[in-house]
């Protein structure tokens, strides 16, 4: 078992990376697409790999070894698309309009840095309706990255308490992962409120729901399932851990490689893809 504070601080330092989303979309001169095309195909890299290789895998002995052959590979592969199901109800209710993955053009994300004219009066000439539905569309883009973020941040803490390196490389992959979502945030409260203030805090909000969830999380663990030592049982974090591959399969599949399909070119998305496997490969055979 790993450190507490480690877990708790990777969690954090994933969730925090929506606010950097939103300072590179207020500073950086142009947005580097294909960065967040081999970013967002690493992050998927990194996820599914280490899913498949690692966290499955070793689940999948702790639950063999306390169930029996036959039973623990029912209970692993069921907790495995249990994740999967839950991150699938998750998006399900959120409308597909407020897609927190969706692409936007240089065009609209050259006011926030102060290129041209001020962003409300340059996107809209209708100051009253119109505000007021770019307001809605990126509040409901953050509680839509809200909701992704409470699993994604159980599932930095438990792999890290699980195993420090994997968590170190899943909140790497998170926090990627999570860049182009605080730009997604940004914009439409931006051109909406005319702040970068209130669009960087909502953004970073967003975010927040990530060590939040962690804490909810573990400390919902400890209370129902803690043992006479005070720790969660193995056959507990094992199915959660089984549970938190197949959310990491889903994001992978459903979010990472169609965004990063979206904002790269030619074999961008493989590179990034390859380059993310590569690394939790040699991640975990350096500490074998």
């Amino acid at each position: 078992m790993g450190s507490i504070g480690l877990a708790f601080g990777l969690t954090l330092i994933a969730g925090l990376s929506t606010g950097i989303g939103s300072l590179i979309a207020f500073f950086a001169k142009r947005t580097n697409h294909r960065f967040l095309s081999i970013a967002t195909g690493f992050s998927a890299g990194v996820m599914l790999y280490v899913s498949f290789v690692e966290i499955f895998f070793e689940a999948g002995e702790t639950l063999t070894g306390i169930y029996g052959e036959v039973l623990g590979q029912w209970v692993n592969t069921g907790a495995f698309f249990a994740g999967m199901l839950v991150i699938g109800l998750i998006d399900a209710l959120v409308p597909s309009a407020m897609n927190p993955h969706e692409v936007h053009s240089d065009a609209e994300i050259r006011p926030l840095r102060n290129e041209g004219a001020s962003a409300p009066e340059a996107y809209v000439d209708n100051q009253g309706l119109e505000n007021k539905k770019l307001l809605r569309t990126g509040l409901f883009t953050a509680l839509a990255i809200t909701l992704h973020n409470f699993p994604e941040g159980l599932a930095v803490f438990l792999s890290a308490l699980e195993n420090p390196t994997a968590g170190i490389a899943i909140a790497l992959a998170i926090a990627l992962h999570n860049i182009p979502e605080g730009v997604s945030v940004s914009v439409p409260i931006y051109y909406a409120t005319g702040s970068r203030w209130k669009a960087f805090g909502y953004s970073l909000l967003s975010g927040l729901a990530e060590p939040f969830g962690a804490v909810i999380g573990y400390l919902g663990l400890l209370f129902f399932f803690s043992g006479p030592d005070g720790g969660i049982p193995p056959q507990v974090t094992s199915v959660l851990l089984s549970g938190v591959a197949g959310v990491m399969v889903y994001i992978s599949l459903d979010e990472l490689l169609p965004t990063s399909r979206a904002y790269g070119k030619g074999h961008d998305t493989l590179l990034g893809l390859l380059a993310g496997m590569l690394v939790m490969a040699l991640s975990l055979l350096l500490l074998l």
